[in-house]
């Protein structure tokens, strides 16, 4: 099997993942006739954090000599542009955008 190949199927194990996350969520809030509360909020907890495991060693299967720098490299980035900064004000300190007419 080619290492395209490999990703692709880890890729997919994510979407599996994140599958079992969402059905825990629709049991845990009971929005499924058939079967009502099925899950708890832990058990969703379980998925998403059996998720994030799985992404991650996707990653580290695609990128096996650099996974680690590669993803701080990632994170520093992702959370310059979304998270505030100290002369960034947060969320909550931005004034409201005018409306528009």
């Amino acid at each position: 099997m080619s290492a395209e190949e490999q990703w692709t199927l880890q890729v997919l194990k994510i979407g599996e993942e994140f599958g079992e996350a969402a059905q825990a969520v629709i049991g845990a809030r009971g929005t499924n006739p058939r079967k009502g509360y099925s899950h708890g909020w832990p058990d969703v907890q379980a998925e998403v954090a059996d998720t994030a495991i799985t992404a991650l060693v996707a990653l580290a299967r695609m990128r096996p000599d650099d996974a680690a720098d590669y993803l701080a490299r990632h994170l520093r980035a992702k959370s310059e542009r979304f998270l505030p900064g100290p002369h960034q004000p947060s969320p909550d300190e931005r004034p409201d955008p005018p409306a528009h007419r």
